[in-house]
């Protein structure tokens, strides 16, 4: 058998208004504990702003790494000519080469594509 109990619509919303901030609580904790494993990570406000205005993702993060397209291309065994044609949208490369180039930058093929 169900019971049912009435309350006000204010405690409802406000009980329903607390669920919601328990949730959001629990998945800023998700968020802080892969920071804290190492499975994610913060990317400055700056370069973020320019993956979002659509700027190459790998020229983006091929710079928040540090590296030039020479160092990149001889960590990961991409030609530079390739990489600055990625870069300039004149080619996309293969699934390989993508997947070479996120494994050398510590990121997803997902964050380059």
């Amino acid at each position: 058998m169900n019971k049912m109990v009435t309350i006000p619509q204010a405690e409802y919303d406000r009980l329903r208004e607390a669920a919601e901030d328990l949730a959001d609580l629990r998945a800023f904790d998700g968020a802080k504990a892969a920071l804290a494993a190492g499975e994610d990570e913060l990317v400055p406000a700056d370069y973020a702003k320019r993956l979002i205005a659509g700027e190459s993702p790998l020229r983006v993060w091929r710079e928040l790494r540090g590296l030039s397209q020479v160092k990149l291309g001889a960590v990961s065994g991409v030609n530079r000519v390739q990489i600055a044609d990625i870069e300039a949208g004149r080619g996309k490369g293969s699934v390989e080469t993508v997947r070479k180039l996120g494994e050398a930058l510590g990121v997803m093929v997902d964050d380059l594509i």
